[in-house]
């Protein structure tokens, strides 16, 4: 087998047991790899109904076949779980050097089970696994996580790791890995953590072969050239926090909780500040010739820190909770890497306390610790230490907008702003419907990576201040498109260096593994891979009514910037939400067909379960 191992790694903490099992060609080629494989080994794995933080829930970590292959920006991994947030599928991605040494480990996934007596470190090599003792390592930071795990186990090894958010069980903890690159959202860190599992350490010596190898050569030289030309540059020149005074002056900034779509102090925490003010260098990825990480350093007179800052932390730890100091805001971005957090979900749920606060419903009477005040840099600081232990007021916000809301009620869901439970990322809905759409219909709740539907938002194609029928075809393409980059583990970086995306893909993956494969294949993977996404979280309990947005951007209309006026009705979103459903072939329900199921070939994996189907299964 070509650009595969054909098999898994399983380990389960519980009873320390270990074993392989195969990967059939057909799954390979169904779904691919990344995101896609995850996928099929979550429904395969996971037990319907399974609790989040139980050990019955998978943690996958699962590679590609690109990975280890030299093609620029192809070494990411995925890491799937059910997400302790949603209670739906949560999907991660991450660009590290631990792509290509899990891959190299004789595996294309490692999939995790059961949980540990205590806190464990796995060491997972082309060997074997061995489960070591990590109890020295509780709460330590990520970073000293990683050098605390390289010092036992050899410079040579990649760590993917937990901080104290994950060994506490926030609901929002990530995973790092490589230096402080992160697996962020849906929450991996706290299921990482309920499994009693600090860290794992990875070094193989068994790479995957290719089908073709000079051809694919000469393929990523032409490919390392394209990624260096004009579609690149924005990222290589300033990153994605360029998108801070681009989004305020499109009026699309969410600022204060949602409450405005500009910020008044959008220059000083910009990407033209930071790259003049507060840049040290730029960080590259494994096997990346982009490089649009940058490294930005704190310059004042607090102390100095530096860490990678990209425009989504920027959004939510600047405008959204009112901070215009950038070094306040890199301070709180360095913290939630160092403890192991989400920073978007972090931001959103402090932004709904702020606002809790400000309206009367979160007292110093409900719970212990500062209270946080829109633009109080200093009380952000130290709820998010709060959080990462759980004491105080931060055991509240520990569990993420939805929960918190629930638990303090006083009408504080109507601006705890999530879907499904996943916290809103940096884009204003209200003034980008195709987006708005893409936020309410994700399988992982509030995600701007998964159709990347703003695309058509900022070009001719819509008019984004208003709805129209035409979202439901737009945002259904997108989900395929991304669902085929992040199983490949293209970075989406990289899209306009190509010509013809699917048909150079097609190639790049025939030369690869030597299976005959075209455009047509590829596409109908990134609808089957989303189809049983939707599978999964119907089997978990989705219904129609998960498909929405929070109620503020349902009631109210933008009241600054040049979208000021517009909002966004239920009776559009619907719309738009049932054009999505015909565009899939699904029910007005939202549920999928029986025939869907076979024409995608799903039916070995949901076992023909058709409580997971629409009424209309017909055959």
């Amino acid at each position: 087998m070509y650009g595969y191992h054909g098999r898994v790694t399983v380990v389960d903490l519980t009873t320390r047991a270990v074993w392989r099992e195969p990967l059939d060609e057909s799954v390979l080629r169904r779904f691919i790899g990344g995101i896609g494989l995850g996928t099929y080994l979550l429904y395969r794995h996971c037990p319907a109904g399974a609790a989040p933080l139980s050990g019955e829930n998978p943690l996958i970590f699962a590679t590609s076949p690109l990975a280890g292959s030299k093609l620029t920006t192809s070494s990411k991994f995925a890491v799937v779980t059910k997400s302790p947030l949603t209670g739906f599928i949560g999907d991660s991605l991450s660009s590290s050097y631990l792509a290509t040494e899990l891959k190299k480990t004789g595996s294309d996934a490692l999939v995790v089970i059961g949980r540990a007596g205590r806190l464990t470190l796995l060491e997972v090599t082309d060997a074997g696994v061995d489960f070591l003792d990590a109890s020295e390592m509780a709460g330590l930071s990520t970073s000293e996580t990683e050098a605390a795990v390289k010092a036992r186990c050899g410079e040579g090894s990649r760590v993917a790791c937990i901080g104290p958010a994950g060994e506490r069980g926030v609901l929002y903890a990530s995973i790092a890995n490589d230096g402080g690159r992160q697996a962020g959202r849906t929450g991996p860190g706290a299921v990482m953590g309920s499994k009693n599992l600090k860290a794992i350490a990875v070094r193989g010596s068994k790479p995957a072969q290719a089908s073709d190898p000079l051809w694919l050569r000469n393929a990523a030289r032409d490919l390392t050239r394209r990624s260096l030309g004009p579609a690149t540059e924005k990222y290589r020149t300033m990153g994605t926090v360029a998108n801070v005074s681009v989004f305020n002056r499109l009026g699309a900034l969410p600022t204060r909780n949602f409450q405005q779509s500009t910020f008044d102090g959008a220059e000083m925490v910009s990407g033209e500040q930071y790259v003049q003010a507060h840049r040290v260098r730029t960080a590259h990825c494994s096997g990346c010739t982009i490089g649009c990480e940058h490294v930005m350093a704190v310059n004042d007179d607090r102390g100095r820190s530096e860490g990678r800052l990209e425009y989504e932390s920027a959004f939510a730890l600047g405008p959204l909770v009112g901070i215009g100091d950038p070094n306040d805001l890199l301070r709180a971005s360095h913290a939630c890497d160092e403890l192991g957090m989400d920073t978007i979900s972090a931001g959103v749920t402090l932004a709904w306390a702020m606002e809790s606060v400000e309206r009367g419903a979160l007292t110093g009477d409900d719970t212990s610790g500062p209270l946080p005040r829109f633009g109080d840099a200093e009380s952000v600081l130290a709820l998010l230490g709060l959080i990462s232990r759980r004491e105080g007021v931060g055991g509240l916000l520990a569990q993420g907008s939805r929960r918190a809301a629930q638990a303090v009620g006083r009408g504080s869901d109507y601006w705890a702003m999530h879907v499904k439970g996943l916290e809103m990322p940096g884009y204003e809905p209200r003034s980008l419907k195709t987006m708005a759409l893409g936020l309410a219909v994700s399988t992982r709740g509030a995600c701007h990576n998964r159709s990347s539907a703003y695309e058509a938002d900022f070009s001719a194609r819509v008019d984004r201040l208003s709805a129209d029928e035409r979202r439901g075809r737009i945002t259904a393409d997108g989900e395929d498109y991304s669902a085929v980059m992040d199983s490949l583990t293209w970075c989406k970086f990289l899209r306009k260096a190509f010509e013809d995306f699917y048909a150079e893909s097609a190639e790049i993956y025939e030369r690869l593994t030597g299976w005959p494969t075209d455009s047509e294949d590829l596409r109908r993977a990134g609808e089957r891979i989303n189809n049983l996404k939707k599978l999964f979280n119907i089997r978990e309990g989705w219904t129609r009514d998960d498909d929405t947005l929070p109620p503020r951007v349902l009631d109210e209309r933008l009241p600054t910037g040049v979208a000021q006026g517009i909002g966004l009705d239920r009776e559009d979103l619907d719309m738009m939400v049932q054009s999505y459903y015909r565009a899939r072939g699904w029910g007005e329900d939202g549920m999928i067909p029986g025939e869907k199921v076979r024409e995608l070939e799903l039916g070995d994996v949901v076992d023909r379960d058709m409580s997971c189907t629409s009424s209309r299964e017909s055959g």
